[in-house]
């Protein structure tokens, strides 16, 4: 007897709609070959997508902001040093996602490129992811400030936002190169920027 697993089911239709999205952009996606990666059937489908809007939707809040969030803003949460775990999580995307940024570039850029000029709902759930983005690096940068292990004359909000923009761009210059030596050099001028983001203490002779 087949057990039905609508939780499973879901999650196996939101898997393949992102691997379908990242490779040809939300517009171009096809359903039916999401669901010849899947075995469903159209029914099931939309038993929980009545819509491709609908699913797109669902990708960006399930799957592209869980792994954001996860990614580059949970580990912030309880750091000791933020530049120190700030470039932990750049050399770890540089290991992990190589190959998906060179050839696919950043998921949720993408996106923002892609349907924020097009589509409310997609700029308006894409925008948020973002601002919790920013916000958790701010956060962390000020947390520094505090502790004295950032330099208390920056500005958290703006050192932020300028640190997600350098990271997109990285990828996305990566991307329309389609060689990841382009990642790492633009990496380097990251790096640079968080040590010099650090609060250096002179020792008095």
């Amino acid at each position: 007897m087949i057990v039905k697993n609508p939780d499973q089911t879901r999650k196996m239709l939101l898997q393949a709609a992102y691997l379908e999205i990242q490779r040809n952009g939300f517009q171009a996606a096809c359903l039916a070959s999401i669901l010849a990666h899947t075995n469903l059937t159209k029914g099931a489908l939309y038993h929980h997508f009545p819509n491709k809007l609908t699913l797109g939707y669902a990708v960006v809040d399930d799957i592209i902001r869980e792994d954001i969030i996860g990614f580059w803003v949970t580990p912030l949460e309880d750091c000791e040093n933020p530049i120190d775990c700030l470039l932990n999580i750049i050399y770890r995307a540089g290991e992990e996602y190589r190959q998906e940024y060179e050839r696919c570039g950043c998921p949720l850029n993408n996106l923002a490129q892609e349907m924020s000029p097009v589509d409310e709902i997609f700029r308006q759930k894409i925008n948020h992811i973002y601002v919790l983005w920013r916000q958790g690096i701010s956060q962390a940068l000020t947390k520094g400030q505090t502790d004295g292990s950032v330099r208390p004359d920056i500005q958290p909000e703006a050192a932020a936002t300028f640190i997600i923009a350098a990271i997109e761009g990285c990828v996305g210059m990566a991307k329309n190169a389609q060689d990841i030596n382009v990642l790492y050099k633009c990496g380097v001028g990251l790096v640079h920027y968080l040590e010099s983001l650090r609060l250096v203490l002179v020792k008095e002779n």
